[in-house]
């Protein structure tokens, strides 16, 4: 598993490490309307999934805002944003921030999708800060864990592999 800290502190990471060549698992995760979300509902696209704590925090915030801004220049490629923040405050956080190009999910029913990924924080019970890439055969073609979860992920990196991803 990836070691990974939070505020510099060790976390234990629930699920499994997914790497470079692996068929992308699904998941169920929650639209801001609540309905389910599932990998399979996006088959046939590129999917970069940024993973993130809570979009209530500054660098979960730039995060978004930053793939949200790219999300026109990457043609066929669908962007989910994930956290355990409620539906509700995706919605009205979205809405207040103009974000348009980035769909947010979350995980806060079952962390469905934290433990399929090995994301789910188990003393926190938050995602880490992780950067996926699925191909249109939803094979998984970029990965990024975040060693610190307060830190940025490598934007440019995630970008190209989205941009090389068929």
């Amino acid at each position: 598993m990836a070691n990974i800290t939070f505020k510099n502190n060790p976390v234990t990471l629930l699920g499994n490490e997914v790497k470079v060549g692996d068929k992308a698992p699904d998941f169920t995760v929650l639209a801001n309307d609540l309905t389910p979300v599932t990998l399979a509902d996006s088959k046939g696209s590129v999917r970069l999934i940024s993973v993130v704590p809570s979009l209530d925090t500054g660098v979960c915030d730039a995060q978004t805002r930053r793939f949200n801004e790219e999300a026109a220049g990457l043609g066929n490629v669908k962007i989910l944003t994930v956290s355990v923040d409620l539906p509700f405050a995706q919605k009205r956080w979205c809405g207040a921030n103009g974000i348009e190009n980035v769909q947010t999910v979350s995980d806060h029913r079952d962390l469905s999708f934290g433990e399929a990924y090995g994301v789910a924080i188990q003393e926190l019970r938050l995602l880490a800060r992780a950067v996926f890439v699925v191909d249109s055969s939803d094979t998984v073609t970029y990965v990024e864990y975040v060693s610190e979860a307060t830190n940025h992920p490598n934007y440019e990196a995630a970008l190209e592999a989205a941009k090389a991803a068929k």
